[in-house]
């Protein structure tokens, strides 16, 4: 794959357009995806700029955290690409532009606006948090608008994942914007970014009721003091159920701040407002698709690279990662009869467990108890390797990491195990009993971007080739940076 600019094709994948913006690192490209015409954006990152200002493990993280929150309200990152000088990064196209546009325009926004795009706001950050990732750089600018008017996340540049924290929980990185930042990453004794992003979300908020910032003053040092003090005063004009929920969003003490789980319980968040009316849809059409499953999501190259053990990202970034919970097996049974299985697991816990979500691309379970870390929930994607070939991903979404094992040693894997598909000429059915549920690595340790395309020695993989990548040796090496022209499959 060669670097190209405007009017060029990268990887007969993407028409590259005219550019939509620039960055310190590189530049936005409008481009078009030539396999069905959807209009993206494609990032196109300069890897020795990069180098040369030290920020590997910010690009780096920025990748990982878009690859793990998949959210209607986060901008999608669709592929990432690589040569030996850009990295190119395929995104979502958001068209309606920045969120302070609008309200510079306004001047402020009704209570029903601001309280949607709150809602969705907040349905976005408090799911990065249970995916372990802390945005840290919240801010209107960083708030866009498709072009039905729905709110999108996006700039994960600053963000933390929850593998980056030390054994006491708190970061201790002073960044974002000195406006929207709360008190605690001023100080030196380190924050909690779930914490930190909620202030941010009260900032967001009273702008978008008020029309102008909480904290402002033309001294910083006097702005930071007033922000340390919370010390703010809401206009006339709004409502004093949002002033409640402000208040409590600004709280300068973050172990009294209030929590998005009790922020969604408030009555002004909950409070009704008239939706987008949704088109009908007729009963056939309706009794149509209850009869069809969507289909699994196809694995890429990327994916590939991203399960497999011996294609590690990591050495050539320096340092070592942790394995998040999960486990991962092959079958050749039809996406149905998974479904059905994992159902059953449900059904035969006594109520202990329900299904929160089924399709042919996954289900959810869900504990119905709480447990020492809330209810345990259990997320399970299905992906299509091969026409009669899947590949089932099991993880832990939410709750205790001993509650997820427990219930994977008893109910999953004794449920699951007659299903469990290995080729003749490779294992044996006990050591693929044992091997098959491996642990997912983190995105610390992989660079999983949802990628088709990266480089491994220099030679570009696609989604077409990915079946040459069983010819590697084990440590073979891939890097989206250079390591200086010197091989080091073992990373030391």
């Amino acid at each position: 794959m060669e670097d190209c600019g405007r009017g060029g094709v990268l990887d007969g994948r993407y028409e590259l357009g005219r550019v939509l913006g620039r960055g310190t690192f590189g530049k936005v490209h409008l481009a078009r995806d030539i396999r069905n015409g959807r209009s993206v954006a494609v990032k196109v990152v300069d890897k020795e700029a990069v180098v040369r200002a030290g920020m590997i493990e910010q690009v780096k993280r920025e990748i990982s955290a878009m690859k793990m929150v998949r959210h209607p309200n986060v901008v999608e990152l669709h592929e990432v690409m690589a040569t030996r000088s850009r990295i190119y990064l395929a995104m979502e196209l958001v068209r309606g532009g920045e969120l302070f546009a609008r309200v510079a325009r306004s001047g402020r926004l009704s209570e029903a606006s601001a309280r949607q795009y709150f809602r969705q706001l907040v349905a976005a950050v408090d799911f990065c948090h249970r995916r372990g990732v802390y945005h840290r750089d919240l801010k209107l600018e960083n708030l866009l608008l498709d072009e039905h008017g729905d709110l999108k996340v996006a700039d994960f540049g600053l963000s933390a994942l929850v593998d980056h924290v030390p054994g006491d929980g708190l970061l201790r990185t002073t960044c974002g914007t000195p406006a929207y930042v709360a008190p605690e990453v001023l100080g030196k004794k380190g924050y909690d970014g779930a914490k930190a992003d909620v202030w941010s979300c009260g900032v967001i908020l009273f702008v978008l009721l008020a029309g102008f910032l909480p904290f402002r003053d033309g001294n910083m040092m006097a702005m930071y003091k007033k922000i340390c003090r919370g010390d703010f005063q809401c206009p006339p004009w709004i409502s004093s159920g949002a002033r409640r929920v402000i208040t409590k969003l600004l709280d300068p003490n973050p172990n009294t701040r209030i929590t998005v789980a009790k922020l969604i319980e408030t009555s002004w968040f909950n409070k009704c407002t008239v939706q987008k009316p949704v088109p009908a849809q007729s009963t056939t059409e309706e009794n149509g698709k209850q009869g069809q499953m969507e289909e699994p999501e196809k694995l890429n190259a990327f994916h590939l690279i991203s399960f497999s053990e011996g294609f590690d990202l990591s050495p050539l970034f320096g340092g070592e990662g942790i394995r998040e919970d999960g486990m991962r097996f092959t079958t050749k049974e039809p996406a149905s009869s998974i479904v059905s299985k994992l159902e059953g697991v449900a059904a035969k816990t006594a109520g202990k467990y329900r299904v929160t979500k089924s399709s042919a691309a996954g289900v959810r379970l869900e504990g119905e108890s709480r447990g020492r870390k809330g209810k345990l929930a259990i997320a399970t994607q299905i992906f299509a390797l091969a026409p009669s070939v899947l590949v089932v991903e099991v993880r832990r979404d939410d709750g205790d990491t001993l509650e997820y094992q427990k219930f994977c040693a008893d109910e999953l894997r004794p449920a699951l195990k007659d299903i469990i598909w290995s080729s003749s000429n490779s294992q044996t059915p006990n050591q693929v009993g044992n091997n098959n549920w491996t642990r997912r690595r983190s995105a610390q340790q992989v660079i999983r971007g949802n990628a088709p395309v990266t480089v491994i020695r220099d030679w570009a993989v696609t989604a077409a080739s990915a079946h040459r990548l069983r010819t590697l040796p084990s440590n073979a090496s891939l890097g989206l940076f250079p390591s200086n022209g010197r091989r080091n499959p073992t990373g030391k």
